[in-house]
C-alpha cells in the first residue's frame, strides 16, 4: 500500500492519552503476562505434582490450541465492538487463574486452563486496544502502539518482585490468586473508565488516509504478504516466548537463587519497555521494515551471547535484555503493520488470525525449549534454535514490501 507521510498532529495525545494509558494497563494484565511470568511457578508445581520441566512446558504449549479460535472472536471485536470483548476476556482471565489455584496435581487441568487462558486474547491484547489506537492515531500510530503494547512489559518489569514475595508467603497458589485480583479488581476497571467515549473514534477511522482501502480478511490471507507478516510473528514467538518461560530455571541452572533467577524477567521485561517505546518512535519516521529486521538480528546475537557458560548475573541479565529486544518490538509492529497494510476494515479479524500464527510459534518455542533441555539436559540447543528463528524473522522482515492491497 503506498502511503504518503503522516501530518504531525499533537492533538492525537492532547484527546488520545486516556486510550493509550487504557491499553497499557488493560493489555498488561492479559495471558502473555502469563507467559512471561510462568516460570516462577515452575519450581512450585513440579515440586508438588511431580512434574517434569517438559510436561509443565508442554501442557502449555499444547494450550495454545485456543488460539484457533482468535480470527472468530477477532470478527466479534469488528461486528460486537471492544468493550464488551474485554470485559469478557478479563472476566474469563480472572476465573482461569483462580482455576489455576485450585489444581490438585492432574496435567490435563494445567493443559485446560492454559487453554482458556490463550481464549482471552483478543480482549487483552492490540487485538482490540490496536484497533482503537488505530482509529485515533494517525500521524503517531507507531510510538502510540509501542506505548500501548508496553503494557505487559512494564507488569513483567515490575510484577516479578512482588509476585515473588507472594509466592514466599502464600505458595504458588497465592501467586495465582494474586494475579486473578490484579486483572478483574484493578485493571479492567481502570481499563474501561480510560477507554470510555471511543465509538465515535472508530466511525471516524474511514477519514484516515493510511485506512480508508482497507480489504476483507479473506483478501488479506490472499495476499502473500500476509503469510510473510505471519511467519515473522511465529519465528519471534518460537524463539523469545521458548526461551522466557524457561527464565527463571535457566538462570537457577546458571548457579542463581530462585530469587536473583527472577530478576532475568526484570531484565526482560525492560528490553520489552524500551523496544516498544523506541522502536514504535521510528517507524513513523523510518522504514518500519528495516527497523524491524535490525532489532531481529541484534536479538538473535543476544541469544548468541548467553550461550557463554559462567556468566555473572549483570552479563546474563545484558543478554536476556538484548534477545528480549524483538520479542517487546514485534508486539507493537504487528498491530502496526496489520493497519498499515490491510487497514481497519476487518483489523481484528486479519490481525486475529495473524496472532493465530504467532501462537503457533509460541506452542512451538514452549514444548521444543523444555523438550531440548530434557533430551539434552542443557540450555545450548534451545538457545541456538531461538538464534536461528530471529535470524529468519530478521530476513521475513527485510524483504516485507509495500504496495496497494487488493481486495
Amino acid at each position: 500500500m503506498s502511503h504518503r507521510p503522516p501530518v504531525p498532529n499533537h492533538n492525537e495525545w492532547r484527546t488520545g492519552w486516556p486510550i493509550v494509558f487504557g491499553a497499557v494497563i488493560g493489555s498488561g494484565a492479559g495471558p502473555a503476562l502469563f507467559q512471561n511470568l510462568s516460570s516462577m511457578f515452575v519450581p512450585g508445581m513440579t515440586g508438588e505434582f511431580g512434574w517434569s520441566r517438559g510436561a509443565v512446558a508442554a501442557a502449555s504449549g499444547l494450550g495454545f490450541a485456543g488460539s484457533l479460535a482468535v480470527p472468530l472472536l477477532g470478527r466479534m471485536v469488528d461486528r460486537v465492538g471492544v468493550r464488551p470483548m474485554i470485559v469478557g476476556c478479563m472476566v474469563a482471565l480472572a476465573a482461569a487463574y483462580l482455576g489455576m489455584a485450585t489444581m490438585r496435581g492432574q496435567l490435563w487441568h494445567y493443559h485446560l486452563l492454559v487453554l482458556a487462558l490463550a481464549m482471552t486474547v483478543p480482549g487483552t491484547s492490540a487485538l482490540a486496544y490496536g484497533k482503537l489506537i488505530a482509529a485515533r492515531f494517525f500521524a503517531h500510530r507507531g510510538l502510540a502502539l509501542g506505548i500501548a503494547t508496553s503494557g505487559l512489559p512494564l507488569a513483567t518489569l515490575l510484577l516479578p518482585i512482588v509476585l515473588a514475595e507472594v509466592i514466599d508467603d502464600f505458595g504458588w497458589r497465592g501467586g495465582f490468586v494474586a494475579l486473578a485480583v490484579y486483572s478483574a479488581l484493578i485493571a479492567l476497571p481502570i481499563a474501561l473508565l480510560a477507554i470510555r467515549g471511543t465509538a465515535p473514534q472508530l466511525r471516524r477511522a474511514a477519514l484516515d488516509p493510511l485506512s480508508a482501502t482497507g480489504v476483507t480478511a479473506a483478501a488479506a490471507r490472499r495476499d502473500p504478504r500476509f503469510w510473510r507478516l505471519g511467519l515473522t510473528g511465529f519465528f519471534v514467538n518460537l524463539g523469545t516466548i521458548g526461551f522466557v518461560t524457561q527464565l527463571v530455571p535457566f538462570g537457577i541452572d546458571r548457579g542463581l537463587t530462585a530469587t536473583r533467577a527472577a530478576l532475568l524477567l526484570t531484565a526482560f521485561g525492560a528490553s520489552q519497555v524500551a523496544a516498544r517505546i523506541t522502536f514504535g518512535a521510528l517507524i513513523d519516521r523510518f522504514a518500519p521494515q528495516r527497523i524491524a529486521a535490525t532489532v531481529a538480528f541484534v536479538s538473535a546475537l543476544g541469544f548468541v551471547a548467553l550461550q557463554w557458560r559462567g556468566l555473572a548475573l549483570p552479563a546474563l541479565a545484558l543478554g536476556v535484555f538484548f534477545a528480549g529486544l524483538m520479542n517487546g518490538a514485534e508486539n507493537d509492529l504487528f498491530p502496526f503493520f496489520a493497519a498499515r497494510l490491510f487497514g481497519l476494515h476487518a483489523y481484528g479479524e486479519i490481525y486475529g488470525s495473524l496472532i493465530v500464527i504467532a501462537l503457533a510459534g509460541s506452542g512451538v518455542g514452549i514444548i521444543g525449549f523444555g523438550a531440548l533441555h530434557d533430551w539434552t539436559g542443557g540450555d545450548a540447543a534451545g538457545l541456538a534454535a531461538a538464534s536461528a528463528a530471529l535470524a529468519i524473522a530478521g530476513l521475513l522482515f527485510a524483504g516485507l514490501r509495500e504496495r496497494p492491497a487488493q481486495g
